[in-house]
């Protein structure tokens, strides 16, 4: 810009001495005319070349301000180009997380239904696999509706497909008064034998040893009765089946 400014005060100072002389350059000899014409022409001269000068740092000009526009529009298109490309990314990368998300939480609920269990049954707590407590809530419920004929098949089930699962002593329970309810009477003295020997402290050992007595009354083994009753009163004596166990017994003398 002070450069043009300077150029613009030449091309004036230029024009001005340019203007003719006064009137009386006339008095001028002919060799002072011929050097004033010579002069003038020189000046003349310089100021058009000056203007051309000025005329081609013009067109420069516009030719660098449009091609500094054309880079400018093409970064501001780079610009917009970035931001959609990041915001295309951002959106990608949402999309991958909810993916991830739904993913996740598939996996975790497909694994729950494989890690074990905490319950509580018969004041024992323990854990189980999900379709190890899946099939003895089931065969209870058919114990519960009264139909011993299906309870007593889905409990030998679950005994043999469960052989080493803390349910057992329970399961044996139930199924042995299954058993007992179908008149099964050797498969019930069978089922209450196995659940002793295998849990003999477990809370239910003295109502099993009361209904092991009522199955050899059935089998008409009033002496085994007995005996099963008197076991009972000695080895559970504060339990409420040896109460019903001397009962029974002094109807049985």
């Amino acid at each position: 810009m002070r450069l043009e400014l300077r150029r613009l005060g030449l091309l004036a100072a230029m024009a001005a001495s340019l203007s003719l002389p006064p009137a009386h350059a006339g008095l001028f000899e002919d060799e002072e005319a011929r050097r004033a014409i010579l002069d003038l022409r020189q000046r003349l001269e310089v100021l058009n070349n000056a203007l051309k000068a000025q005329s081609d740092d013009n067109a420069q000009l516009r030719r660098v301000l449009v091609d500094l526009q054309g880079q400018i529009d093409q970064m501001r298109a780079d610009v917009n180009k970035t931001r959609g490309a990041q915001e295309q990314l951002v959106r990608d990368v949402s999309e991958v997380q909810l993916r991830q998300r739904d993913v996740q939480s598939g996996l975790d609920e497909r694994l729950r239904k494989f890690e074990p269990i905490t319950v509580k049954v018969d004041g024992l707590e323990f854990q189980v696999e999900p379709a190890e407590k899946r099939d003895y809530d089931a065969a209870m419920d058919t114990f519960r509706k009264g139909d011993f004929v299906a309870a007593q098949t889905s409990l030998q089930r679950f005994v043999q497909r469960y052989p080493q699962s803390a349910y057992l002593p329970s399961a044996l329970f139930w199924l042995g008064n299954a058993s007992y309810a179908n008149k099964d009477y050797k498969a019930s003295l069978a089922q209450f034998r196995q659940m002793q020997t295998l849990a003999p402290s477990h809370v239910r050992v003295p109502e099993a040893l009361l209904a092991v007595s009522n199955v050899h009354v059935e089998l008409k083994d009033l002496k085994a009765a007995r005996k099963t009753l008197e076991d009972l009163i000695k080895a559970h004596p504060q339990s409420e089946a040896a109460q019903a166990a001397k009962e029974r017994l002094a109807k049985l003398r």
